[in-house]
């Protein structure tokens, strides 16, 4: 998705660390309780200081929603959680992005118009009225408002595999019956293909749809079998994890800990200890005895933060070679400062706004996901 980011001033980009953290922190004080910077886990540490809340993508919009007090919610992520953010909170607070092209590859993997033309070519071989799409928490406001009108739900890491128990009635939905027989699940593939498996479902149960190929590059008779169509998305961070690299931590580290998170593929989640959203690996290292080695599958600089900030265990990435998330990286100092300055000079730069029909649709399958869970 192209999406246009203004060049900075030159008194930005020639700043210094400490000239941009006094105009950072100047800004701060002049708008008080009006201004809320939420900071994703992933975000760099010059940026996450600065953050009035951290957590996950979704966990902020919540808190944001929370503090009406708020004029100004800065959300130092990506373009869909400042997006889930403007849906949750109030009409009177203003969502801003500090960098229009922190936008997340994964996301972008699946587009309206690609889900539209997926439901169109399926209707023409199977009931899509037995059919139940559900998003990731990482998808464009127009693919959550897509599953909110077509009966589906959005679904975190977290509650994957209730909201899948929920559309496919299992677990304790089994009594009131499934809302289909299948489920088109985007964009994801290895969130829902590990969820798949934690249920029960094999690998014949599972087709992967490629939006670039007719019918997904699949025959008739695999439509009709599959009981989860997975998007062919990926999260580009996460798919860098391989079983060599947990081979290589458990040789050097044969007591160590491995835990992953289920954007991972699967053979890797399969020969971690644990699996889990980003939450749960903050938990799960929290837990962990004293003087534990953990080895961590997900981005960079969430797993040095948690070595940095949980003395007495040692936490490396599994990936020796580190990839940050690169989207999430555009999020800057220059960037926040920028923002930061003209909303104290009253002007609004970067607002993310999403339409008053995607935002009802979307709050519809954001409502279901809430009360699945």
């Amino acid at each position: 998705m192209l999406r246009l980011q203004t060049p900075l001033p030159e008194r930005y980009t020639s700043a210094t660390p400490d000239e941009l953290a006094e105009r950072i922190r100047s800004a701060k004080d002049t708008l008080g309780d009006r201004l809320f910077i939420l900071g994703h886990h992933y975000q760099r540490d010059e940026v996450i200081q600065w953050a009035d809340a951290r957590g996950d993508s979704f966990k902020l919009s919540q808190l944001a929603s929370q503090r009406p007090e708020a004029d100004y919610v800065v959300f130092c992520g990506v373009h869909f959680m400042a997006e889930s953010a403007d849906i949750l909170t109030a009409d009177h607070q203003q969502v801003v992005l500090p960098d229009l092209n922190a936008g997340c590859s994964m996301a972008d993997m699946a587009d309206l118009d690609e889900v539209e033309e997926a439901w169109e070519s399926l209707a023409d071989v199977i009931d899509v009225e037995r059919l139940v799409p559900i998003t990731y928490m990482n998808s464009s406001a127009a693919l959550k408002a897509f599953v909110g009108r077509n009966g589906g739900a959005v679904c975190t890491s977290s509650n994957a595999r209730a909201v899948l128990e929920w559309a496919l009635g299992e677990g304790r939905w089994a009594d009131d019956g499934p809302r289909g027989d299948k489920v088109l699940f985007f964009p994801d593939q290895h969130l829902g293909r590990n969820t798949g498996f934690t249920m029960g479902y094999g690998h014949t149960d599972m087709r992967v749809w490629n939006p670039k190929l007719e019918l997904g590059g699949l025959t008739e008779a695999d439509c009709k079998d599959a009981t989860l169509l997975l998007w062919k998305g990926h999260c580009s961070v996460h798919q860098r994890f391989r079983p060599a690299h947990l081979e290589a931590f458990r040789a050097e580290h044969p007591d160590g800990l491995v835990v992953v998170h289920p954007e991972c593929a699967h053979e890797v989640c399969e020969l971690a200890d644990a699996v889990g959203s980003t939450e749960f690996i903050l938990r799960y290292v929290a837990e962990a005895p004293e003087g534990s080695v953990i080895g961590v599958g997900t981005e960079i600089h969430q797993v040095n933060r948690l070595n940095n900030e949980t003395p007495g265990k040692t936490v490396v990435s599994l990936d020796p070679l580190v990839c940050p998330c690169s989207t999430m990286f555009r999020i800057d100092q220059p960037h926040l400062a920028w923002v930061l300055d003209n909303l104290v000079e009253g002007r609004v730069v970067n607002r993310i706004v999403v339409d008053d029909d995607t935002a009802e649709w979307a709050r519809v399958a954001l409502q279901r996901m809430l009360d699945i869970t």
